[in-house]
């Protein structure tokens, strides 16, 4: 009789907390290393999010019977199309304010301004060198230039546009392949890793989706309170809340900043007030009352997460970083938490919604039964999971078993004869004659 090996221990047989600590150091060495190379992970992240976007556009040109190479040159385009678009209307926003700034306009506006707070703070006793240091801090020239570097910054993702290229060729070429071998070969032996996918495909189109719909929204109503108000450049800073809506949570802050400073040059303080005033109300009911509905629902996941996940994202990868964060979360979620039906649990806690509870109850309990039935298969004798080695194993024993009952067929077998037919010998007449004798009595 073999005996069985020992079983080696793992995490299952160490305590909690120091799996807890074990856990936590792996995830720190993990993210240490993410952001070692930050730059070009983040790019690379990038083009998996444009390919998973402009997905359709390659499924539809397969439904209608073109070649292959037909919807992945399509495909390329449409992704590479939509980062060219935005890339153009950056760059033209920027070269429009820079443009304005340095045409002069505002040079007496902001002479006016620096000699009242000049006023101001010699009545609180800022005079001469401490005054002038003050404003060499709050000097408007310097600020422009500031702004300008951060928007040159942000623009730097231009430099890795090699790679962001090769990525999306790449990964376009390989899309259908992988697509047809996650749903054949993966999903006979990882359906939940199929699923996952699907699931974090599906809510990344579904949130750029409701992103898009939502800051086109949120643009139109912004260039019109603008126009109405007055300031200047009201189509270029329609463009740039189209665009920081993509980013959650403090998109509508960074697209507010450029307009109330020009309104503030260009009107005054009142005029920067009202603008103000303005796109919260636009951008705050929009953005944090409605916007997270749908973006809740399109995506499962709560605000808290989202914004959470902005700050951490934007900590590890940058400006890119926070632009992608929701794209980044749902793929965390689907590698960490939908592929493990143990995990289901946290389902509900991300999304705070009552159904994904009902559903991870549902796949813990199915998963639940499909161990059960294993464990019953294995107490029976059947085996639970064999291996191919196993299974070929199992064949060569069947078609021996096979080969040696069609031997025994061959084989003439004498009847067995009764009881009744059988010869006695002496000892077995003499029982048999007392037992008649004992029942005949």
């Amino acid at each position: 009789m073999s005996q069985q090996a020992p079983a080696v221990p793992g995490l299952g047989t160490l305590p909690r907390a120091l799996n807890v600590l074990l856990m936590g150091a792996a995830g720190i060495i993990v993210i240490a290393g993410v952001r070692a190379f930050a730059t070009s992970l983040s790019v690379v992240f990038l083009a998996l999010t444009l390919i998973v976007v402009a997905r359709p556009v390659q499924q539809a040109v397969h439904r209608r019977g073109l070649p292959p190479i037909v919807g992945v040159i399509a495909l390329i385009l449409t992704a590479f199309g939509t980062l060219v678009v935005v890339g153009a209307s950056l760059v033209w926003a920027s070269a429009t304010l820079v443009g304005h700034l340095a045409g002069g306009a505002y040079d007496d506006q902001i002479q006016s301004y620096r000699d009242d707070l000049t006023t101001q703070l010699e009545n609180l006793g800022y005079t001469g060198d401490n005054a002038q240091s003050l404003f060499d801090l709050l000097d408007v020239n310097a600020v422009a230039g500031q702004f300008i570097s951060a928007v040159s910054g942000a623009l730097g993702i231009l430099s890795m546009i090699s790679l962001l290229v090769i990525s999306m060729l790449f990964m376009a070429v390989d899309t259908g392949r992988f697509t047809r071998i996650l749903e054949t070969s993966v999903a006979e032996s990882r359906p939940n890793v199929v699923v996952a996918l699907q699931n974090f495909a599906s809510s990344t189109r579904s949130y750029f989706l409701v992103a898009t719909v939502f800051g086109f929204i949120v643009a139109v109503l912004d260039v019109v309170a603008l126009l109405i108000l007055g300031v200047p450049l009201a189509l270029v800073w329609g463009v740039l809340s189209f665009i920081t809506n993509y980013i959650p949570n403090v998109g509508f802050v960074l697209g507010l900043i450029p307009p109330a400073l020009l309104a503030f040059l260009d009107g005054g303080w009142q005029l920067s007030v009202v603008v103000i005033v303005v796109y919260a109300a636009i951008n705050v009911v929009i953005q944090s009352v409605i916007q997270p509905k749908f973006v809740g629902d399109a995506v499962g996941l709560s605000m808290t997460v989202t914004f959470l996940s902005l700050i951490f994202w934007g900590w590890v990868f940058g400006p890119l970083g926070a632009l992608l964060a929701v794209p980044m979360t749902l793929l965390a979620k689907a590698l960490l938490i939908d592929v493990d039906p143990g995990a289901a649990w946290l389902s509900p806690l991300i999304s705070l919604d009552p159904s994904a509870a009902t559903a991870a109850t549902a796949t813990a309990t199915a998963d639940a039964d499909a161990t059960a039935t294993a464990d019953g298969d294995a107490d029976s004798g059947a085996p639970a999971d064999t291996d191919t080695d196993g299974d070929a194993g199992l064949d060569e024993v069947g078609s021996l078993t096979t080969a040696a009952g069609e031997a025994l067929d061959e084989v003439p077998v004498e009847p067995v004869p009764t009881a009744s037919a059988r010869p006695r010998s002496a000892p077995a007449e003499v029982a048999a004659t007392l037992e008649d004798a004992t029942e005949g009595g």
